[in-house]
């Protein structure tokens, strides 16, 4: 058998790279880490505000991962799995800082060639979108950075937030109506 007829770790479904890192395999792991880092990162961000914390509660996540990884019963949700213990890690951060989640901490980058002004009008399109996310009821908005951040399935939130899933609709339906009527000036 030559080398090409090997499947490499990168092209590994989800359930093969966790169970092989649940064994003990670093490089599975390494592929995990590769696959869901920068998700798990733009979810961080979000629920943090800023990126000052963001690569510790990332690091945290997956230190918890590893030493947890032989719990998880079902390898193929270690996508889901992972969400669930950075959005907890991020929790845990925003709970220990005794303040609530400011997304206007959160800085937008300007393109090199963007224009002061380009860059104010940027700056007050992220500040309209935070006021209108702050004035959503706390369900609708963390059903709305689960799945618009995060990259959720409906599922899945449905799952995080121990909700059911025709509920996390609604909510999503709710909070998207909720958007576009605050946002409608920046259409």
């Amino acid at each position: 058998m030559d080398a090409r007829s090997v499947p490499s770790l990168v092209d590994a479904d989800d359930r093969t790279l966790a169970g092989r890192a649940a064994d003990g395999d670093v490089r599975a792991f390494e592929a995990l880490v590769r696959r869901y880092g920068p998700l798990m990162r733009a979810y961080a961000t979000r629920v943090l505000g800023s990126n000052d914390e963001t690569d510790d509660v990332v690091q945290e996540s997956f230190i918890t991962a590893w030493q947890q990884l032989s719990t998880l019963s079902d390898p193929g949700v270690v996508k889901s799995w992972l969400m669930r213990i950075v959005s907890r890690k991020s929790i845990d951060r925003i709970r220990a800082r005794k303040l609530h989640v400011d997304i206007d901490d959160h800085e937008q980058e300007a393109p090199t060639e963007a224009t002061p002004p380009r860059v104010a009008e940027a700056r007050s399109r992220e500040q309209a979108l935070s006021r209108a996310l702050e004035a959503m009821p706390a369900e609708q908005r963390q059903c709305w950075i689960l799945k618009e951040i995060a990259e959720y399935s409906y599922d899945d939130i449905a799952r995080e937030l121990d909700l059911p899933t025709s509920t996390v609709r609604g909510l999503l339906a709710r909070a998207r109506k909720n958007l576009i009527r605050e946002m409608e000036a920046w259409r």
